[in-house]
């Protein structure tokens, strides 16, 4: 039920207006959102949000439960024509409000229009306040001379009709908080951190918890303020992903807690910087080689921006998950999750060194039909990763389709639909594989017209033009394979060539990387669709978290090789555990909103590819690790050695763990990652039937003493989840050490009281 009150009060040259939504919950517990109006400001709020906007100013305060408080927000536009304009460099801030009902829910608008007769441009902002969700959006548009309040919602990227462009920018920002306009943003708590996330998963390069004071940086697409103690804080996000890359730069204050800047806008694209650390500027960025494109218009919007704050940072991020599918939409799952065995593992680029070979992906297949529980819930797929197509051809992976058919298994396919490999100077004189197009005509340009390199070498990765026509007929020829094969598992890799930028595209509606990649990635799924048919699974390796839609899952770390930590002597500095699940603490919100499942790359039951062998509390940790993600489980082991093989059978064919992996879900952060450090110790659990509690200590030196509550009532029995051995019982607090290097997957089975204690039965 929905219930509108309006009440006036008049005074001498003032007047104060209330408007509450209420809303009638189940229960009868009633939420309202209330809208009170007085000379200079108009405030808008519900029990857990808090909007201020300062009329006379057009900056807004925004307040949330837990303790955080953004004064004196602002938006801009940096037009390529007329400059820098600030929401509070114009002299009047008109405004209007209006009850909504979107994808999103209900809520109530204010659309504040910022203008004066001394600028050519101005800027419409609008912030909707949702009801029950206590979520804020809010974005903005800068229109040109003469453009009605009314029309602003135009498509980006249109023209006046007089043909002439008036709007232009590459830089735009629907909130904040600088310095010079005495913007502040405060959260309350001990530990205060700025959660900082890179634009792709490539290069190993994970999420970073940056420190008070003198953090600085920028994070893309989403970020987090919170505090590690309590769990208080907010998140911050770009809820459109089709025109803008969405860049997060922030600059803590000295004071503990305090943000001196904080920057959202749309119009993100940094190069590489090789003297920098990975994660601090490195390769944490969109590895653009130009700057981002330019929008065009009579108005042109910015990106859509969710503000969620509270209590309780997880539920917020939660939110931003679901807020997005609900714009934007998701895929979905039937039936039980798959399960799989990928080449990569074993060898790099499949055949070439003649590690594995033809006859070998057959032995694999035999050894995974005697697994009876690792194929009880679905059939496992053999996924034949990068593979060298003069040894892997079409014919052949088709006779091994035949024959995993008949051990009761389906076929993956690998390829990147907007990357092409090849040798560096013969670029024009390689055509695009499957076509009669010359690579060089297809390649993305910088503004001199030479080749981009997503991967520079003598050998590199080239990307390709995902609105040219040729690729589109590239990516028809590899679907067709994958068809010829049967595949129903499709690995889609390096995705991120796609969205760099170009000066043109040969779409020429597509002005920026990301309008050219959102076009991409809608043809690759339309063509699976149409070639493969609807109930092809995807997962994106490599790749960009947004846009989300077009697939099933998507790798929260680069390829994972299982060693314990990136220090292990002996192992690659990438690619452990501990630094995929650190990445991963924060990302498991993902689950369940952007995607039906989550990806944590393999398992490895001896060794990935040449590295060392790995000791089975490794495989162990990895595995718990996995299901704290909600995972796939996907092995990478050469079942032909007998310690793989061996450890498979008690591993990838335990009763309880495939049952898990049929169905995985992520668990709830405890206990975060924090810093740069690899002795991370982190704390997850999931509630169930039986609740499980997962603790990691990543610490090789020290223990890891957990104490804590799950609010849960009642004795209990915890249980070793694989062995079953006896850990002990708890009641209020449960108190767990975990040894160093190692992590403990704790089962909480409800005890039965005594008979003796037993209410007895009433007859």
């Amino acid at each position: 039920m929905h219930m509108i009150i309006r009440t006036r009060a008049a005074g001498r040259g003032s007047s104060v207006i209330a408007l509450c939504l209420c809303l009638l919950l189940p229960g009868w517990r009633l939420q309202a959102q209330s809208l009170r109006e007085s000379p200079d400001s108009l405030v808008v709020n519900d029990d857990q949000v808090r909007i201020v906007l300062h009329t006379t100013t057009g900056a807004v305060d925004y307040h949330f439960a837990g303790g955080i408080d953004l004064y004196n927000a602002v938006g801009y536009v940096l037009d390529t024509h007329w400059g820098l304009l600030l929401t509070t460099s114009l002299a009047q801030h008109p405004y209007s409000t209006e009850a909504i009902h979107d994808s999103l829910g209900d809520g109530l608008r204010i659309n504040i229009r910022h203008m004066d007769d001394r600028h050519a441009l101005s800027l419409l902002q609008r912030i909707t306040l949702y009801a029950r969700r206590h979520w804020v959006v809010t974005d903005l548009t800068a229109c040109a001379p003469g453009e009605a309040a009314g029309t602003t919602g135009q498509a980006a990227g249109t023209t006046g009709t007089s043909g002439q462009t008036i709007v232009e920018t590459r830089n735009i920002c629907p909130l904040a908080i600088l310095p010079s306009a005495q913007g502040r943003l405060s959260i309350a708590g001990s530990e205060p951190r700025i959660l900082d996330e890179p634009f792709d998963n490539d290069d190993w390069v994970g999420v970073t918890e940056r420190h008070w004071p003198d953090a600085a940086g920028i994070s893309y697409e989403f970020s987090a303020l919170y505090d590690n103690a309590a769990l208080n804080g907010l998140v911050v996000g770009s809820l459109t992903h089709d025109t803008w890359k969405t860049g997060i730069v922030y600059h803590t204050a000295a004071a503990r807690g305090q943000i001196d800047s904080l920057v959202v806008y749309g119009g993100a694209a940094t190069p590489d910087v090789p003297s920098l650390p990975a994660a601090y500027g490195g390769r944490d960025g969109t590895h653009d080689h130009l700057p981002h494109g330019t929008l065009t218009g009579t108005a042109v919007r910015s990106p859509l921006i969710y503000l969620a704050g509270g209590t309780d940072i997880r539920a917020a991020f939660t939110g931003y998950g679901r807020a997005n599918t609900l714009i934007n939409g998701s895929l979905t799952w039937k039936g039980n999750a798959p399960v799989y065995w990928n080449s990569f593992g074993v060898e790099g680029v499949l055949g070439y060194e003649k590690v594995m070979m033809p006859p070998g992906v057959a032995k694999i297949s035999d050894y995974l039909r005697s697994l009876d529980n690792f194929s009880r819930w679905s059939l496992p797929v053999l996924s034949v990763d990068s593979y060298d197509q003069s040894i892997y051809t079409t014919d052949l992976l088709t006779s091994l389709s035949k024959y995993a058919k008949k051990n009761g298994q389906q076929m993956g396919f690998y390829f990147g639909p907007f990357v092409v490999w090849t040798w560096k100077n013969n670029i024009g004189q390689t055509k695009l594989p499957g076509t009669s197009t010359s690579l060089g005509e297809v390649v993305l340009k910088d503004e001199d017209g030479k080749p981009i390199a997503y991967k520079d070498g003598d050998w590199g990765a080239y990307p390709i033009d995902p609105t040219h026509p040729a690729t589109r007929e590239y990516i028809i020829t590899q679907l067709q394979k994958a068809k010829a094969i049967h595949a129903t598992f499709l690995k889609i890799d390096f995705l991120t060539a796609g969205a760099l930028e170009s000066p043109t595209h040969s779409n020429p509606a597509c002005r920026t990387g990301m309008q050219a990649y959102n076009y991409g990635m809608k043809m690759v799924k339309q063509l699976i669709d149409s070639i493969l048919g609807p109930d092809i699974f995807i997962t994106e390796a490599i790749s960009p978290m947004f846009p989300h839609q077009y697939a099933h899952t998507r790798f929260i770390s680069t390829d994972v090789y299982s060693h314990l930590r990136d220090d292990e002597k002996g192992f690659p500095s990438w690619g452990s555990t501990e630094a995929s699940l650190a990445t991963g603490a924060h990302l498991g919100w993902v689950q369940g909103t952007l995607w039906p499942f989550t990806n944590l790359d393999v398992c490895i039951m001896q060794h990935f590819q040449k590295n060392p062998d790995l000791s089975e509390q490794e495989i162990r940790v990895r595995l718990y690790a996995m299901m704290a993600m909600g995972s796939l489980l996907g092995d990478g082991s050469d079942f032909r050695q007998p310690l793989a093989a061996q450890r498979g059978r008690k591993y990838l064919n335990d009763p309880k763990l495939c049952a898990f992996f049929s169905r995985p879900q992520a668990f709830v952060p405890l206990k975060y990652s924090d810093g740069d450090s690899l002795d991370q110790q982190i704390a997850f659990y999931l509630k169930g039937k039986d609740t499980l509690l997962a603790l990691f200590n990543f610490n090789t030196r020290e223990p890891f003493q957990w104490h804590g509550s799950l609010g849960l009532k009642g004795r209990y029995i915890l249980k070793e989840f694989l062995t079953g051995a006896t850990l002990g019982t708890a009641e209020d607090v449960i108190s767990l050490t975990v040894p160093p290097g190692d992590a403990i997957m704790a089962e909480l089975i409800p005890q039965e009281p005594p008979l003796a204690a037993r209410p007895k039965d009433r007859h």
